[in-house]
Order: structure tokens, then sequence, then C-alpha cells
């Protein structure tokens, strides 16, 4: 009998999750939802039935620090000390394996400390670049278990579609043990790619905040994206539902990235990174990153202008701030910060729009960078275009209505969860 690659991939989907028995040790008390619920992440899953998928395979490991047991231990320090597992190789993503390098950086390949395990560098890498590594490595299967903050421009999700089509270049199996989105999953936000503005903060057409867990973002890659599909399996999660913000899962929260710090940063970034594209400080080098927003010569008619927008669920306050490092390091400028008051109205990318919008209204200086990043950002030029020709949120934001519809519709195939 022939399968259709869908019908193949829902097949595995289910028969791993079906073979995933509850968690090794049962959380502690608030440690998970309300109502009864507990989440168990893939790994937990994984875990709890023995490794059993991973049984005879030799396994090399896509992670970072956030990759960790709700007992704060990393999965590659408790994989490589159970003599059930293969564990052959590590591979570090932007930022690195263990987490030392800034914002477009790694840590190159280098031997870990902690286990000996070789670590291997995918930063920027992909293709048959990427499917050499994978080779030179010896392994047989990749496992991905990376914590996303639910935007496009994220990279960890195009780490995991690179190294998927390099693990099919290779001829190698691929597991996704999936975590929670963390601003939930509850819907897809902004405007989709178009495939001419494809970079590494986006490679394929999806929508700005996609709504989606890297189980779910894998199964899309493999039925809507890779020229041809890998041997993918993923382990779900049980006890999240679309709903959950991520301090309903009891996890601790480890920074995906040295500016990622809390929850509350990646409820945000989905909009506001939009000002990567811009001379204004999108608040790297301070506490608050993505939730301070600034320039030199910005004064409270900002906060004022943002603030009669009305946008839901958000405020802003006049802010002043001195970065110390990346824009403006050093100088004090002033600006907003943002205070969501109520996450499930609060829409980051129309509130990105709103400030881009109000920005260059109440500030002269604002200029787009000169290399029109936030054509990258965006996914195509016709935010920066309308903003230039003087269009308000509601126009902006209705300019993308039909390609997100879309892409709901095809997003809507792979979803794991209620």
């Amino acid at each position: 009998m022939r399968l259709s690659r869908r019908s193949l991939l829902a097949t595995t989907t289910a028969a791993v999750a079906a073979s995933a028995a509850p968690a090794v040790a049962a959380p502690g008390p608030g440690s998970g939802h309300g109502g009864g619920r507990t989440l168990r992440t893939g790994f937990e899953r994984l875990a709890a039935d023995g490794y059993a998928l991973l049984d005879g395979r030799r396994v090399g490991m896509v992670t970072n620090p956030t990759g960790i047991t709700r007992d704060v231990r990393h999965i590659v320090d408790v994989m490589h000390a159970d003599g059930r597992v293969d564990l052959a190789a590590v591979f570090g993503p932007e930022h690195g394996f263990r987490g030392t390098a800034q914002a477009g950086g790694s840590e190159g390949r280098y031997d870990d400390p902690a286990t000996g395990l070789p670590v291997y560098d995918t930063y920027l890498k992909s293709g048959q670049a990427l499917a050499d590594i994978f080779t030179a490595s010896g392994v047989d299967t990749v496992v991905f278990d990376i914590q996303d903050a639910g935007a496009r421009f994220y990279t960890y999700i195009w780490t995991l579609f690179d190294c998927m089509e390099a693990a099919q270049l290779a001829g190698l199996s691929f597991v996704v043990l999936d975590r929670p989105n963390p601003v939930t999953g509850r819907a897809a936000l902004g405007p989709v790619l178009h495939k001419e503005f494809a970079t590494f903060v986006g490679r394929q057409p999806i929508s700005q905040a996609h709504g989606m867990t890297v189980a779910e973002l894998a199964l899309l890659f493999n039925e809507e994206f890779l020229t041809a599909p890998v041997a993918l399996e993923t382990v779900k999660m049980s006890g999240w539902k679309r709903s959950d913000f991520y301090d309903a899962s009891g996890m601790p929260w480890v920074p995906p990235s040295p500016n990622m710090p809390t929850p509350e940063t990646a409820l945000v970034y989905a909009g506001t990174c939009l000002f990567e594209g811009t001379n204004l400080s999108e608040g790297r080098g301070t506490t608050r990153p993505f939730e301070l927003l600034g320039a030199e010569g910005v004064d409270g008619r900002w906060a004022a202008a943002a603030n009669e927008l009305g946008l839901a669920g958000v405020r802003f306050r006049e802010a002043y701030f001195a970065p110390t490092f990346s824009k403006f390091q050093g100088k004090t400028i002033g600006g907003v910060q943002l205070h969501v008051h109520d996450r499930e109205a609060f829409d980051p990318v129309r509130t990105g729009i709103g400030l881009l919008i109000t920005a260059k209204r109440s500030w002269s200086g604002f200029a787009w960078r000169e290399d029109n990043w936030i054509d990258k950002l965006t996914g195509s030029t016709q935010v920066r275009t309308m903003i230039d020709a003087g269009a308000d949120t509601d126009e902006v934001v209705g300019g993308w209505q039909q390609e997100l519809a879309a892409f709901r519709r095809k997003r809507r195939n792979h979803l794991l969860y209620r």
C-alpha cells in the first residue's frame, strides 16, 4: 500500500505519541496547569518510555541551553549519563549549544567539557554543507529540542528547517521533541513572507507570528516546503492547550537567547523586533529588550501618540534609558516602554505596526535601516512602503489579510493540539 506524504506523517506522529508514557518523575505541586492538567514536554515523554524511540540508533542532538528537564538539568547531560541512549554528537545553533555567544554568533567546533561529546556548529550552515557535517559526525538520527519564541524571524525555527533538509540529503532520520509556544498557539498573525525576501530570519512563507509549536512547524515544513521529505518523527507534549501561555507549563524559563530574558519578552517580540529595521534602539543592552524602544531626540510625544491609538491590551510609558551595547551604547535616549496589561487581547504585530507609524510621525529623525532590513523582517516591501505613504495602522494591517487567511488554512492541516 502506498501512503501519501501527509498520511505517512500523520501515522508516524500518532504512533510516537501513543508509545510515550507519563514522565519519569511526576512534577511537583504548582508545576503544571490549572484544572488538574500537567504539561509534559516531548523529552519528558521520550524519557518516560525508556527512550524506546531511539533504541538502536546513533543520535545527534540539535539543542541549546533551553533543552532542559523540569529540574533544570540539561537533556544532553541526562541522556549522556543514560546507557539506553547512544548519544554521539551535539549540534549548536546561533548563540551556541551552551549559549555563550551573542546575537549573530556561535561557539564553533569543540568538545563539550561536561560530556566529552563533539559539538558541531550549525549556525549559517545549510544544504549539502550541513549534510556533510551530519555525515562526518557518524550519527544516523538527528534529534531537535530547542525552545522557540513564536516569531518567524527567531532563527531557531530555520535551524530546524535547515537541519531537516540536511538530514534528508544525508539519508538520516529526524526526530522533533516538542515544547510549548510561549505566547500560545491560538492564532497566526501578521504578514506572510514573500519568497524573494527569504533569509535566515525567514526561509519560507509563514506569518510573522506563526502560532505553532516546533513539532507542528516540522510537519508543515516537511509537507509544504522541503524539496523532498525527511524521515520525520515527532514526540508530542501532553497537557498543552493552544490557549496556554508559558507560565501555565510549570517549566522553568531559560532564555533561548541573550536578548530573550523572560516570557514577557517573547510576548512582545513578534511586533517590536521590527525596530531592528529602523534607526531606533529595540532595547538591546537593557534589562528589557524589545519592551524598551527609543533613540536620541525622542520625547514624551511618542508615548502619547501610541496611547492614543487605543491598541488592545497594552499601554505605553514615556521612558529614558542608556543601552550598554548595540545602538546608542552608553547614551541616554528617550522612548517608550510597553506594558501589556491584558495578554489575551494583546496583538504584538498590530502593536509593532502602530509603534512604527507613531514613531515616524512624532520624531523627525526616524529612518529605516539603509539596507531595508525591515523588508526582510516583514517579508516584503509592503509594510515599509505603506507606512512611508502615510497609511494608518488599520490600513497596513488590512494589507496582509488575504495572504494571512491563505496561510491559516495551510497551517490548520498540521496542528497537533486543540
